[in-house]
């Protein structure tokens, strides 16, 4: 399956709408931190997790928090739970987080969904701040969570994965499960697979987004 299908590395939300344009499975890499925050809420056995932008975003691409949030409420009632929102800055008041999160908590609303806690988007450590099992959980960041928001307002497929350290991985074990997860989604529906490096300022994005691109390439995640 892989080898029939291309396989790009890209940068930033623009290059994630792109490429979710052009038909790809997209995956976010954002490991400081949102990607790393979101696989640890997996760890911590969320149910769904979810990037979202803030209110203001400087990224060349048209976003919908309010969509994400929307899109948050109804997987948390599919689920009977809630949701929690992982936000910056992380240094700051949670009202400072929940400035910039009113449009994606206006979706919320919107369906009706429960806000169980809104708490600092720090990568591994995020599930020690609350219990995340069974909850939706949404991180809202300038860089993966608008690249993500990009890529499903432009109608595409997002995913995440980080090579950083999570809840409970650590080693390669972080990128295998980016890999595997790529590989398992990654069907005839689509053109190819972008791995998004969620800022090209990031070297630590960008050099993880090869990464993961050459383990899927090689197929290490199999053996």
């Amino acid at each position: 399956m892989v080898r029939s299908k291309s396989i790009i590395v890209t940068s930033d939300a623009s290059g994630a709408r792109d490429a979710a344009l052009q038909g790809m499975l997209v995956m976010i890499v954002d490991v400081i931190d949102m990607s790393t925050t979101l696989e640890s809420a997996l760890d911590a056995g969320a149910y769904a997790v979810l990037g979202a932008s803030p209110d203001l975003s400087r990224a060349p691409v048209e976003v919908s928090p309010e969509q994400r949030g929307r899109e948050a409420a109804i997987l948390a009632r599919e689920a009977g739970t809630g949701i929690i929102i992982a936000a910056e800055p992380r240094v700051g008041s949670e009202e400072d987080r929940l400035a910039r999160c009113q449009r994606l908590i206006r979706g919320v609303e919107m369906e009706k969904g429960l806000i169980e806690a809104i708490v600092t988007n720090v990568g591994a450590e995020t599930p020690k701040l609350v219990d995340m099992n069974k909850r939706v959980v949404v991180a809202v960041s300038d860089t993966g969570g608008v690249a993500y928001d990009a890529v499903l307002t432009a109608g595409g497929r997002a995913l995440i994965g980080t090579v950083a350290r999570t809840y409970r991985q650590k080693g390669i074990e972080p990128a295998t499960t980016a890999v595997k997860r790529a590989l398992h989604e990654l069907n005839d529906n689509y053109s190819g697979i972008a791995i998004v490096a969620a800022s090209r300022n990031s070297m630590e994005d960008v050099l993880a987004a090869q990464f993961v691109a050459n383990m899927i390439i090689q197929g290490t995640s199999l053996k």
